[in-house]
């Protein structure tokens, strides 16, 4: 349940996120992010704010454990469209890896997502984020953060 316990606190966070996914490209697109992140539930709930100031955009995750099922659902808000994503992502760790997966929308068409969040250590953290046209039998990384927690 205390999975994400990891994440609580102040993170700069460098971003590569891929230009026009699913179309056979190679242009990333580099930019810097600030994230705060606090727990809650007593660590079964987990809520990070991310601002992304070259960007001029915020965005907000708000992470729920299921005990019953023993995983997370993940949702997320922009403040470019302000709306609240309400598919969630869901999956689990096993040890300093968690898997999610969920529906996604990219250029009017349906997409399997898949997050896979990796615990390097106390001090970095890595998310990624992958899009599959063809049902989950091949996946296409699309956007990378890598976390370095503040001092």
């Amino acid at each position: 349940m205390n999975d994400f316990d990891f994440l609580a606190g102040t993170w700069d966070v460098a971003n590569r996120k891929l230009l026009k996914p699913l179309a056979g490209s190679d242009e990333w697109d580099e930019f810097p992010g600030r994230s705060v992140a606090t727990r809650h539930f007593d660590g079964a709930a987990s809520v990070d704010e991310i601002a992304f100031p070259t960007k001029g955009r915020h965005g907000m995750t708000v992470r729920v454990y299921n005990p019953a099922t023993r995983q997370w659902s993940i949702y997320w808000a922009s403040s470019a469209t302000g709306t609240l994503d309400t598919r969630p992502m869901v999956g689990a760790f096993t040890g300093n890896r968690g898997e999610f997966y969920g529906e996604e929308t990219h250029e009017g068409r349906p997409v399997r997502c898949r997050f896979i969040w990796t615990v390097v250590d106390e001090h970095r953290a890595r998310w990624e984020q992958a899009f599959s046209a063809d049902d989950g039998q091949t996946w296409e990384t699309n956007w990378t953060m890598d976390f370095t927690r503040t001092s």
